[in-house]
């Protein structure tokens, strides 16, 4: 993500870039608050909405109209937010704030947010009702040995017409929250107790809100009604990004949110203790939280800064998580991974590299991997004219130069998970492998488009080099890699990426305010879009591989395109510049030689696996409540691992296990597109030294297209 900051600076900054926080709100944590408050809006809150309304109007990019469209927007956004399960409000409590479909823009340029909170109010009530019910419901034990069905897929189905439909539907809800706990061996007293006491802390939470927390709710749906990267930021907020700016902390590195009732992984620090211990995975909820030795506290319907709380600590001691994997779907099956907590500093996520030798075609070739987590700088210390300040740019720079040292025959440089940064050390890097040039075009909200250049005379590495992405490649890594295939000078190989094309600033709304007394947040807006030297664009397309690799991620359900209410695709004019075409002529080559390797793989052969499986229950809406069914399901995916496991133990000449242990070792796995992408560099080396070519009804269809 990129964004620019109204201060000094003068650079433009991603969020990933400055968040070193290992455990962090990625949307509307919930400050500590009363137990009871009442909740109406203050002067601070009408204020700040006449400013953001402004703001918006008259600086984002998009430059839109506050007016009765955009009302509708934020009406079906502010439900969506709510209860976007549709599992608390009725199909009346919805009906009935249809005549305000077409005021909320009144309300916000007036700062009468009376309706809004109103609505908060009903499902403020809405929500109690729906826990007590819970609670009821588990007074009496239930039983698992009948055919049932949990539809927990809503989000297209209508609102419930009155309280038996809702109540239906939370008697599944509450059955599949047993049943889980049935699974993990506890006996119906215990499971009573666990969900009595998990439904109190739901209920709690929502007695905790104030007055700001109904105002940041709302005003998100106003932001994201206009763009998916807009957002506004409570005080609190807004002070935990500054922190994040400043201070390095200790914990796990992880970026949290809050997801109904649940704390879900939103991504992980690069290098960090939850990354390195590869047990725990974007998507991924925690349940439960444990210290050490200590027993374990059942986490779910707490607010998120609390959990925050009980995951931070000091640095060398342990901290125990309950995780439900995100490939575990509804089916829930957790586990309990250990980490020891570590000071995250900006030295984690600094760009590494390592040697990797391979035989192609029956030659060694040393292949260099650089991996860059993030278009990091110390901005500061560049501010301050310190000649040594540290930057993602010089630290590639320096990387390059020793594998020149080393006669290393190709380079690797790895984005993926890469969500950006600063935009001019992307446009530094490029420099490193180009001669100095033209990289991004920007475009503000008047039309008005400029060229940034690379800063750098002479390219550092000028042999054979492909870019490896994923779908969580964003922003800044999509620059670079477009720019390097648009120059002919990258073979770009993994999967489409993310497809953000947009810039951001953020303003502190104290800068308007007229009460020194009163604190204000901040608003997160749009205010450029930016395109590639060939005039195409990455918003919602991404940067397509020249060469694909199976996957999983699916760009249309994770990418940008997928989110609501993101900014089209478009483009402007190429800008000039010289590219190569020699690479373009071995790409049909590289494809057919990788396609019989992948083919051959086994590893591949698991992914393609689990692609099909995926893609065949990816639109199941329900979920069997019968603990038969649910037993064998899990039966088989343990019988399914363990297959693999030992027939990679066999590969190995290791003996093969009766069962897959607690926690697995993984310091075996196999990064298979990292070494199928220095395969293809060996095999580029091959052919340009003069190997035949391959049968040309071999190659695939699978070459590079402008964005």
């Amino acid at each position: 993500m990129l964004v620019k900051h109204k201060s000094n600076w003068g650079l433009r900054f991603g969020v990933a870039a400055l968040s070193l926080a290992l455990v962090g709100a990625a949307s509307m944590p919930l400050p500590a608050a009363p137990e009871k408050s009442t909740l109406n809006p203050g002067r601070t809150q009408a204020q700040s909405a006449t400013y953001i309304a402004r703001l918006l109007s008259d600086y984002h990019y998009a430059r839109p109209r506050i007016n009765d469209e955009l009302s509708a927007k934020i009406h079906e956004q502010y439900f969506k937010m709510l209860d976007g399960s549709k599992s608390y409000l009725l199909a009346s409590d919805v009906s009935r704030f249809d005549r305000y479909r077409t005021t909320f823009d009144d309300a916000l340029i007036s700062g009468d947010l009376s309706v809004p909170y109103e609505i908060y109010q009903i499902f403020q009530q809405r929500w109690a009702e729906r826990y007590d019910y819970a609670i009821e419901l588990l007074k009496t034990e239930m039983k698992f040995d009948v055919d049932d069905q949990y539809y927990f897929d809503r989000e297209n189905s209508p609102w419930a017409k009155d309280s038996k439909e809702l109540n239906e539907l939370w008697r599944q809800r509450v059955k599949n929250d047993a049943l889980n706990l049935k699974l993990a061996d506890k006996a119906w007293p215990e499971i009573q107790t666990l969900l009595t006491k998990r439904y109190e802390v739901a209920k709690r939470r929502m007695t905790q809100l104030n007055s700001e927390d109904v105002f940041s709710t709302f005003m998100n749906a106003v932001t994201s009604s206009i763009d998916p990267h807009a957002s506004y930021f409570s005080p609190p907020q807004a002070e935990n990004f500054n922190i994040e700016m400043r201070l390095s902390l200790e914990g796990i590195g992880a970026v949290l949110q809050s997801d109904d009732v649940y704390t879900k992984v939103v991504s992980l620090v690069e290098m960090g203790p939850a990354d390195k211990s590869k047990q725990i995975k974007p998507e991924d909820k925690i349940i439960a939280v444990g210290q050490d030795s200590g027993e374990m506290v059942d986490v779910i319907g707490w607010r998120l800064d609390d959990v925050v709380k009980l995951i931070r600590g000091k640095a060398g001691t342990i901290v125990k998580l309950e995780v439900v994997p995100n490939t575990a779907g509804v089916d829930g099956a957790s586990k309990t991974i250990s980490i020891v907590r570590e000071k995250v500093k900006l030295e984690d996520e600094a760009a590494k590299s390592k040697l990797l030798t391979i035989n192609s075609h029956g030659k060694d070739v040393k292949v260099g991997v650089i991996t860059v987590p993030k278009f990091y700088i110390d901005f500061d210390a560049r501010m301050r004219g310190d000649k040594n300040y540290v930057s993602v740019s010089r630290d590639v720079k320096r990387l390059l130069n020793e594998f020149n040292n080393q006669s290393v025959d190709a380079v690797v440089l790895d984005l993926r998970n890469n969500g950006g940064g600063a935009l001019d050390e992307a446009a530094s890097m490029t420099g490193l492998f180009v001669k100095g040039g033209p990289v991004v075009q920007e475009k503000n909200q008047f039309g008005q488009v400029s060229v940034i250049t690379s800063p750098e005379s002479e390219p550092v590495w000028t042999g054979p080099l492909a870019v490896l992405v994923n779908g969580q490649s964003a922003s800044a890594s999509e620059i670079l890699a477009a720019a390097l295939q648009d120059y002919g000078r990258a073979i770009i190989l993994g999967e489409t990426t993310f497809g953000k094309g947009t810039v951001q600033t953020i303003a502190d709304l104290n800068r308007y305010r007229d009460r020194a007394s009163e604190t204000m947040g901040a608003l997160k807006y749009t205010v450029q879009k930016f395109y590639r030297i060939n005039g195409g664009s990455t918003q919602h397309r991404g940067v397509t591989p020249d060469l694909t690799f199976p996957s999983l991620f699916d760009h249309a359900e994770y990418g940008e395109s997928s989110l609501d209410n993101a900014m089209p695709w478009d483009f402007t004019m190429a800008t000039r510049y010289t590219a190569s075409n020699e690479l373009q002529r071995w790409i049909p080559q590289l494809g057919a030689i990788s396609d019989k390797r992948i083919n051959n793989n086994m590893e591949f052969q698991y992914i393609k696996s689990d692609i099909a499986e995926y893609n065949a229950r990816k639109d199941d809406k329900s979920i069997s409540l019968k603990l038969e069914d649910r037993k064998a399901d899990r039966e088989r995916v343990k019988a399914t691992a363990l297959e693999r496991e030992n027939a990679r133990r066999a590969l190995r000449g290791e003996a093969p296990l009766k069962a897959l242990p607690e926690e697995r070792d993984n310091k075996n796995d196999q990064d298979v597109y990292l070494d199928e992408s220095a395969k293809i560099l060996g095999d580029l080396i091959w052919l340009k030294a003069g190997a035949p070519l391959v049968a040309s009804e071999d190659t695939r269809a699978n070459t590079r297209k402008s964005n």
